[in-house]
This record gives structure tokens, C-alpha cells and sequence, in this order.
């Protein structure tokens, strides 16, 4: 299956994903960040970001609904922080409103990927859908 995105879809979530990854290299200075299994889902996505990309199996639209959804937690925390500390309307709170939005709508298609192939999942399987991890949809 393919997941089709637009220009500023994949802008807003290579740009926040690379802030995800680099505020988790920051940890170390003590700085709080996603947790690390999310952070390595985010930096496995991001080579992927350049265009419309396949979803092969649902172990694959699991991993990527995954990182996209630390991107999703991630902006829209950063949303709300900016947004208490200057206003609404101060440039990078809609800058993030933005990002956010365009990434929230990305993940709405993954959640109706998803859906769809867990559906196929359970008919191929007869309701036993842990066997069907690894069943390829084509394009």
C-alpha cells in the first residue's frame, strides 16, 4: 500500500522528526525527550521522507504509525508550550500549528491504512491476525 503525502506533510515531519532525534541525543545533558524506542523508529523514518513511500506488511505500518506518532506527541507538546509561553499567534506557535497539523493528517492515514490491512489480516487468516505480521501488500 502505498502512503501518499504532499510537500509540506513530508517538510513538517522530516523537520520535527530531526528535532525528536536530536533532543534525544541532548538527553544526555539532561534534557527530556521521547522515549528511545520511539526515537529509533523516528530515525529509521526518516530516510523515508522524501516522497510518497510503500507500507509493505502491517509490521511495517506498525513501526511507521509508531515514529509518526512520537512526531504527532512531539509537536503538539511543543505547540502547547509555545502557545502558554508567547501567545497564539506568535510566528513559531503557528509555524508548529502548521507542522502539527500536517503531521496529525499523515497519522489519520495510517490509523485507515492500518484499519484496512488488519481487516484483510483477519479475512486471509481466518480471525488469526498474529499470524499475519508478515503478509506483503502490493502496491
Amino acid at each position: 500500500m502505498i502512503l501518499h503525502c504532499n510537500f509540506e506533510e513530508l517538510r513538517a515531519l522530516a523537520s520535527a522528526g530531526e528535532t525528536v532525534v536530536s533532543a534525544a541525543e541532548a538527553a544526555s545533558a539532561g534534557a527530556v525527550s521521547a522515549p528511545a524506542e520511539g526515537v529509533a523508529k523516528v530515525e529509521m523514518l526518516l530516510p523515508r521522507l522524501t516522497g510518497d513511500f510503500s507500507i509493505d506488511t502491517l509490521d511495517d505500518q506498525r513501526r511507521v504509525r509508531h515514529a509518526v506518532s512520537v512526531i504527532v506527541n512531539d509537536l503538539h507538546s511543543r505547540l502547547d508550550q509555545t502557545i502558554i509561553a508567547f501567545n497564539p499567534a506568535h510566528e513559531d506557535a503557528v509555524t508548529l500549528y502548521f507542522d502539527y497539523g500536517h503531521s496529525r493528517s499523515v497519522l489519520h492515514r495510517l490509523d485507515v491504512i492500518g484499519a484496512e490491512m488488519e481487516a484483510m489480516v483477519d479475512l486471509m487468516t481466518g480471525g488469526r491476525p498474529e499470524l499475519g505480521g508478515n503478509i506483503t501488500f502490493p502496491d
